[in-house]
């Protein structure tokens, strides 16, 4: 079956991923990736399959009406992937209103258009809203995030996207739109942005610079490397049940100082240097405000239903990610340094 899918966000971390991922499988599918591009937006991510004949660069902002509903009629979309969304609850403290905007209003805005468009036949169609395990709220030292968890978002960032969840939710009941929702962990892997934890931690020990820790770095996040999460929405997406939530999560737990005390004895293999010089860069500051002590994600339901499982542990999808970033110097420093922001202009308004 040809499908033409809309993804939203896939110039950024996750959504390259599952861009990348479903281009390269599915090449009798039509790929519309739209992205607003960002900051955290960047076409260098997906400069191996930019020329794929599935594949279509829109750029364009989910909360502009005009723009998305100009995409509906020109693509004529059976399916949306929507991954495009403000993520860094730093950020989100500084700029709730931007997260509002684009998590809440974004996310309405696509969902109205879907149902616009998909009016007069439902049959085959699909919205999939792609969220986060921080809508639950914080763990205690015990328990796990069920899809049945009870709602209880601490942040800016976690609330918005809370509300996007309940407004997909609300668009199946009230025009029995069909829809997915898949809420995942902490990702990690290739082309993260580095304001995250893992990247951030990762440039800053190469470049002698000091580690950053929350607090006294007790607390605890469930990883799951991105590639298993893109695997996870392509299951979803084909597979999963009609106005069902799924909860992807990589089952390996950890504190945010052994993840930096172990991403430090990594890079001292890497770099050559002294076991423990890279550990004594940790520097630890002052604890965010809200900071939710512990998530921890119980994927049973994804499993059990649809038969996915992550592929990696926690050591072995970690050391794949520092060779990365090392083998990829030109990229992080382009990102760093602003550059990648250029790259748009270059490669696609001079077409």
């Amino acid at each position: 079956m040809k499908r033409k899918l809309l993804i939203t966000g896939g110039a950024g971390f996750i959504g390259s991923h599952v861009v990348r991922l479903f281009v390269n499988k599915y090449p009798s599918y039509e790929i519309v990736n739209m992205d607003a591009l960002t900051y955290a937006g960047n076409l260098e991510n997906l400069t191996d399959i930019q020329d794929k004949p599935n594949y279509i660069f829109e750029k364009g902002d989910i909360t502009d009406d005009t723009r998305v509903n100009e995409l509906f009629e020109k693509y004529k979309f059976d399916g949306v992937i929507h991954l495009a969304a403000e993520s860094h609850v730093d950020r989100s403290i500084m700029d709730p209103l931007a997260f509002i905007k684009t998590n809440v209003l974004g996310t309405a805005v696509l969902l109205n258009n879907a149902k616009k468009h998909w009016s007069d036949n439902m049959e085959g169609k699909l919205f999939y809203h792609v969220s986060t395990d921080e809508v639950y709220g914080s763990l205690g030292e015990e328990g796990f995030f069920v899809e049945t968890t009870a709602y209880d978002p601490r942040s800016p960032y976690s609330a918005s996207k809370a509300s996007s969840d309940h407004f997909v939710m609300a668009y199946h009941h009230t025009y029995h739109l069909p829809v997915v929702i898949s809420n995942c962990s902490n990702n990690y892997g290739s082309h993260h942005f580095p304001e995250k934890l893992i990247p951030l931690a990762i440039h800053n020990i190469k470049n002698n610079k000091p580690v950053p820790v929350y607090g006294k770095g007790e607390n605890v996040r469930d990883w799951l490397f991105v590639n298993d999460h893109a695997r996870a929405i392509d299951t979803i997406f084909h597979h999963g049940k009609n106005g069902e939530t799924y909860n992807v999560g990589g089952f390996n737990e950890w504190k945010n100082i052994d993840l930096i005390q172990l991403l430090c004895k990594i890079m001292d293999k890497k770099l050559n240097r002294k076991e423990g010089a890279s550990a004594q860069l940790i520097t630890f500051v002052k604890d965010r405000a809200g900071h939710d002590l512990r998530y921890a994600i119980d994927a049973t339901k994804l499993n059990k239903e649809l038969g996915w499982e992550p592929s990696l542990q926690f050591e072995e999808g970690l050391e794949k990610t520092v060779d990365w970033y090392l083998q990829n110097e030109s990229w992080l420093t382009n990102v760093t340094s602003g550059a990648y922001q250029q790259y748009y202009e270059e490669q696609y308004q001079t077409r």
